[in-house]
């Protein structure tokens, strides 16, 4: 009898012993699980955190960049409009004289005529730099060969290669193109004032991944690590209109070699 109660001793002293082995387990298990849960979510959080850090310093570059311009286009307005006409106004009130020759109402006609068509060649310029009519008219990749021409003109070779030519935006909204319009002359901007290159191609083509632009110049390069580290307010700008593209921006450069820019869209 006593062997017998030994024996069911052992027995319940067994499964006591594994039913807290289990249990002990069970909550090892769960301390695992909620310690890795909570380790994901900072994971998670801290992602989180640095995306909506990455998303104000492109606002902050976009905000800049839309003060630089209305910056550059009260300059403008001030300089070639408004100087001009204040000349012609000042003309106008000679003519009011009346003491003037032929000769001279004649000269100061043709001067204000002259002026005034400086000052509608200005506002054509201004009105172009804010919105390629067209852009509007012709589409994006008529928009990009002529700026293409205009900068042909000065000391840099542009090479723009596109197959597909107009059909290759036709499913982009009107403000994605001008996006991109933008981009190609932030990248050109930023080839010939930094890069001091002579020779650029930009090449639009689609594959099965989708449509992408590659950007190469002849350029001095620079260290792309420097670049990530402290990128210029043209580099935030470029990145800011890839992003609203919902595109993904690659920069590739070395000094002395170049750059090479892709991005889809």
């Amino acid at each position: 009898m006593n062997d017998l109660n030994a024996h069911d001793l052992e027995i319940i002293s067994a499964v006591i012993y594994t039913f807290i082995a289990f249990v002990l387990m069970i909550v090892a298990v769960l301390i695992f699980v909620y310690y890795s849960r909570k380790k994901i979510v900072q994971k998670e959080l801290e992602k989180k955190d640095l995306e909506i850090d990455y998303q104000k310093k492109l606002l902050q570059a976009t905000i800049l960049t839309q003060e630089k311009e209305r910056e550059r286009i009260a300059q403008d307005l001030h300089d070639d409009i408004s100087s001009k006409l204040n000349i012609i106004s000042l003309n106008s009130h000679l003519l009011t004289a009346s003491d003037l020759s032929g000769e001279e109402v004649k000269e100061i006609t043709t001067g204000i005529i002259t002026i005034t068509a400086k000052v509608l060649e200005s506002s054509r310029t201004i009105a172009h730099n804010l919105l390629p009519p067209i852009l509007d008219k012709f589409g994006l990749h008529a928009a990009i060969e002529e700026l293409c021409q205009q900068y042909n003109n000065c000391e840099v070779h542009i090479n723009y290669h596109n197959v597909h030519r107009q059909q290759i935006f036709e499913e982009i909204k009107h403000e994605n193109q001008l996006h991109i319009f933008r981009i190609l002359q932030e990248l050109i901007n930023n080839s010939l004032r930094h890069g001091k290159a002579t020779v650029i191609d930009i090449r639009f083509d689609k594959d099965f991944g989708g449509r992408y632009c590659i950007y190469t110049d002849n350029g001095n390069g620079f260290d792309t690590k420097v670049i990530k580290k402290q990128p210029g307010l043209g580099m935030k700008n470029i990145e800011s209109r890839v992003t609203m593209l919902n595109g993904q921006l690659n920069i590739e450069s070395e000094i002395n070699k170049g750059i090479n820019v892709t991005f889809n869209f």
